[in-house]
């Protein structure tokens, strides 16, 4: 009876283990269920590019080089989700680089199902469809963002995984159908913040750049500064020779005069120069 009554007791214990893993799981369960819920919402799954994208850009660029929400085409209404400040040229302060985030998930996951399932049928049509959403996507970011002189003359398509990213670049000319005919380039979270990186540099050579022409705006009124100065130096060079021609006249009339007193007699003894010309006594210092 005491050795039945353990086994039931032990039993029990690993039961009870039991459902409370069971319990776990389900909650593992209800979790990843909730992220599929997630990806599938359009609108959330919209939200998550457009969180991973801004971090992104507040990691790499200071907040005054990019904006959110930018009408780049006046007057069309169409605002792209973020959009970078580039210097601009022949009268144009600032000229825009679109950057729209996109992220065909249902196909990505239909390419993905194929092939793990190595159902080669199921991948080419998976593909297809990849590829025409990626192409309609990048015809609308074209057709609402770019337009020159307003902004640069393409856009940057952010794909947030980098397994999506992947999938596009392998899909034969995409790319290159991307870049050459609807003016779009695609970038996934490495390559963008590759694209940034030296976009920053880029900043920074631009602000060496402006700060030489102030140091050359500077140099220049030193430059005519400095020909004052000489001006200046000149006439303190005229008003010094002509005190010195001063000077060089009042020693030879001092010599002359001294001269002609070498035959005036010595003063008699006891009789000083002081009191014959009644001059006030000198100081040790004079």
């Amino acid at each position: 009876q005491s050795r039945l009554t353990e086994s039931f007791q032990l039993v029990t214990t690993q039961l009870q283990e039991v459902q409370k893993g069971l319990g776990e799981m389900r909650a593992l369960a209800d979790n990843v269920g909730g992220l599929q819920r997630v990806l599938t919402n359009v609108k959330t799954r919209g939200t998550w590019g457009e969180v991973q994208l801004e971090a992104i850009l507040q990691d790499l660029l200071a907040p005054d080089q990019f904006e959110r929400n930018v009408e780049t085409i006046p007057g069309t209404n169409q605002r792209v989700e973020f959009a970078v400040r580039m210097p601009g040229g022949g009268g144009q302060e600032v000229v825009w680089l679109p950057i729209d985030s996109k992220f065909p998930q249902e196909d990505w996951m239909r390419l993905q199902d194929a092939v793990e399932a190595g159902d080669l049928a199921a991948k080419t049509e998976a593909e297809k469809g990849l590829k025409r959403a990626v192409l309609v996507a990048a015809a609308e970011i074209k057709d609402k963002y770019v337009a020159a002189p307003h902004t640069i003359d393409y856009a940057i398509m952010f794909l947030p995984t980098e397994g999506l990213y992947g999938e596009v670049l392998r899909l034969p000319g995409l790319d290159d159908d991307l870049r050459q005919h609807h003016r779009v380039v695609p970038a996934g979270p490495t390559t963008l913040a590759a694209i940034l990186s030296s976009i920053r540099l880029g900043f920074r050579a631009l602000a060496i750049e402006q700060r030489s022409a102030e140091i050359w705006d500077i140099l220049a009124a030193v430059k005519d500064e400095f020909g004052k100065f000489e001006d200046v130096i000149g006439a303190l060079e005229k008003q010094l020779a002509t005190a010195q021609r001063t000077v060089s006249r009042m020693g030879t009339r001092s010599r002359q005069m001294k001269r002609k007193m070498q035959n005036v007699q010595d003063l008699p003894e006891g009789t000083s120069a002081d009191d014959l010309l009644e001059l006030p006594a000198a100081s040790e210092d004079e």
